[in-house]
Parts: structure tokens; sequence; C-alpha cells
């Protein structure tokens, strides 16, 4: 069993490969940044040691649709979900989410504007036509695509080991780790992939990710094992005591971790979807992307 194991986590490491390649996944900080218009297939982009995703082949370029008969775009978007949406000290809506889309406007040359409600109401706002796009994180999955339709990814949530600064291990491997304990937050999709993939290592499970991290930061767990995202923030913030780095990864296998996050739209509003589609790969392609997300993403979860 452990040996299908480790046949299954190398067939699916070839896939997060490919993956990668056609979904422009930084695989690693020397990955180049591909030139506007460039025939390259994309791949991640780097700014020194920060990896950058970008989801976007410029070999396939999207077609502008018609959007000649829309006038505004209202997006809306949640509340408290920093540093993807949140109120700024102006009181007005902020983060990464509201900026890009923003952007997107700006490359439409349609005006926009951007509401906050609570995220159980934003899927039921379209619906009701209360909104006309939805720009808050909101997870790609079968259940969300019978209330709505979505935009190509502009970002993924990838799962990520991180270990202490002076535990020497680079690629995280299963046969690397064997014997490892490893921290992950319990009945999680990441604590799922690793008992199906590195069957031979120590799990511990936690009951919150502040428990898990804290686990690792004292020294009492050789590795964890999670969200991405929110490690990335952990790693620059105060609570980490510079304690811990990412090592290996990222893991994106959509069966786990999901299919990225795009903008929501009304089903059947096809025109929308697709203009979006069209600015979110002018603006990758552009750079400007890439610098939204270094101003939010200082250490990258990529």
């Amino acid at each position: 069993m452990k040996s299908r194991a480790k046949s299954l986590f190398r067939t699916l490491l070839a896939a997060h490969a490919v993956v990668a390649m056609l979904f422009g996944v930084a695989l690693s900080p020397a990955l180049a940044q591909p030139s506007a218009g460039g025939s390259q297939p994309s791949a991640g982009v780097s700014a020194g040691s920060v990896g950058i995703p970008g989801f976007w082949d410029p070999r396939r370029r999207p077609e502008r649709p018609d959007t000649s008969r829309i006038t505004l775009i209202r997006f809306i978007t949640e509340i408290d979900y920093p540093p993807f949406n949140y109120s700024g000290p102006d009181g007005n809506p902020a983060g990464l989410n509201v900026d890009l889309g923003r952007m997107i406007c700006e490359e439409l040359k349609i005006a926009c504007t951007v509401q906050m409600r609570r995220f159980d109401t934003l899927l039921p706002s379209l619906t009701e036509n209360r909104g006309d796009a939805v720009m808050a994180s909101i997870a790609v999955t079968p259940e969300a695509r019978k209330l709505a339709d979505f935009s190509d990814p502009y970002y993924r949530t990838p799962a990520r080991f991180v270990t202490r600064r002076d535990v020497p291990v680079n690629d995280v491997r299963p046969e690397q780790v064997e014997g490892k304990k490893v921290a992950v937050v319990a009945g999680t999709a990441h604590e799922a992939f690793l008992k199906a993939l590195f069957t031979e290592v120590d799990v511990r499970g936690y009951e919150s990710p502040e428990l898990a991290r804290e686990a690792l930061r004292k020294g009492e767990v050789d590795l964890l094992f999670g969200d991405g995202i929110a490690l990335a923030f952990w790693l620059n913030g105060t609570d980490s005591q510079n304690c811990c780095v990412f090592r290996g990864g990222p893991f994106i296998e959509s069966r786990y971790f999901g299919e990225g996050v795009g903008i929501a739209v009304k089903r059947g509003n096809d025109t929308l979807r697709q203009a979006f589609n069209w600015a979110l790969f002018r603006l990758w392609e552009k750079g400007r992307f890439s610098d939204l997300w270094l101003r939010y993403f200082p250490i990258s979860p990529f």
C-alpha cells in the first residue's frame, strides 16, 4: 500500500508540473516573466524570490466580446476577508479583489461600482439582479456552478509545507520526510492529502490553524502543511517570530484543493464573463496583475 501511495504521488507530482505549466503557476523563483505578447507558454512570474501566479497562456488569447451595451458593472464583494476584501480606513471597499475589479473596469473602459455584502448573500444577489458580478474569492466548485457562471481563475489556493528555518529540508517528497512529524488542521483536505500520499509521515492533527502553527514554532513538529495563503501572511507577520519558511510545493491538485477562484456572474451572462476573461488576460499580459499581487503578498503562497 505504501509503495502504491508513493507511485500515486509521483504520478500526481508529474501531473502537478503539467498543470503548473498550463496554468502558469510558479514552481520555482527562477522562472521569468513572459513578455507582453510573447509566444512562450505561460509560466509563473518571479520578482526576486517572490513567486507570482499567472493562470493565462499567451497562445490562447481570449477575444473581447461586444460590450457596447454595458454601461455599468456593479461588483459586490465580501465585508471582511482581508487582504482580499475589507473596509479601508475611509470605510470604502478595499483589498486585492476590489483593486483588481477596478483595474478590470479601467481595462474595459466601463464604469463600475463596488458594494460590500455578507458572504452568504453574494451569489443570491446575482439571481435577484442586485449586482452584476461577485468578486469575493469564491471557489469554483460544482455546487457554486449551479448558482452562477465563473470567469477563468485568477488565483488558486495552494497547499504548502512550512518548516523551521533550521530544518534541512528543501524539496518535500514522501521518501524525504518518512517518520517526520507533520502538523495539520484535523478534518481538512490538507489532512486527507497527507494521509493519501504521505503515508509514512506522522500526521499530527490540531483543532485550529493557530495551534498547528504554534506547534511548529515551538519545535514540537518537524513540518506544517496547510493553506498557502494563510501561511504566507503568518510567515510575514509578527506571530511567526520569523521562525519558519516555505519548503517545496506549491500543491494545487484540484481533487483536494479546488479548481481556483473566479469572478461570478449571473448564469447565462456570457458577454460579461468573456469580457472579464479578456480583461484579466490583458492585465496579466501588461504586468499589472503581477504588480498588484506583489503589493498584497510580499511572501507569496506560490
